[in-house]
């Protein structure tokens, strides 16, 4: 049997994997000035947003060392983006 530090390690990793796109795109949509920084990247970047949040999306799965899963989040908390891939 698991102990406690051992299953709260399990249930953080994957509750990590499966919101960390969303926490990303919620921490710079409640921070004011990461808020700035993005707007200037949507206006400079071609493509806007979906550039922006693409690039945010595949840096996030570098970062972190993350696999896709077979399915993506169709309803994110954040309003930056539409959907995005979850994680394994």
């Amino acid at each position: 049997m698991q102990n406690v530090i051992d299953f709260a390690d399990k249930v953080i990793s994957q509750k990590d994997k499966l919101s960390i796109t969303d926490g990303i795109f919620l921490l710079i949509q409640n921070d004011k000035n990461l808020m700035q920084e993005y707007l200037l990247l949507v206006e400079r970047e071609k493509g806007g947003h979906k550039t922006v949040n693409k690039i945010i999306g595949k840096r996030v799965k570098e970062k972190y060392g993350l696999t896709n899963a077979d399915y993506r989040n169709n309803k994110p908390l954040s309003t930056l983006i539409k959907s995005h891939q979850e994680f394994l």
